[in-house]
């Protein structure tokens, strides 16, 4: 079972059964998963420079770090779910 990077309308973990990693859904969830891994390296330049302006606001690190927090949110779904799929491969014979 392979751990979705979205979740369903309550919030809950989505994941998908299948064999193959061609599949439609299998590439839209890769898709997704590196779209938000690049989001998360805009948010951390952007959260970087508002750390970096010692003229930031309240509001502003506020708003850096609520982005920040969504950003590891995704970062590690996308860590557990590539972590349980390489658990999963099959082991090389010896």
């Amino acid at each position: 079972m392979r751990l979705l990077p979205w979740t369903t309308p309550d919030g809950g973990p989505c994941y998908l059964s299948t064999d193959d990693p061609g599949s439609v859904v299998s590439r839209l969830a890769d898709d997704i998963e590196e779209a938000q891994l690049d989001s998360g390296r805009g948010v951390l330049a952007g959260s970087e420079a508002v750390l970096a302006d010692a003229a930031a606001g309240d509001r502003a690190v506020r708003f850096a770090l609520t982005r920040a927090a969504e950003s590891l949110r995704d970062a590690l779904r996308v860590a557990d779910s590539r972590g349980a799929r390489i658990d999963q491969r099959p082991k090389p014979m010896p």
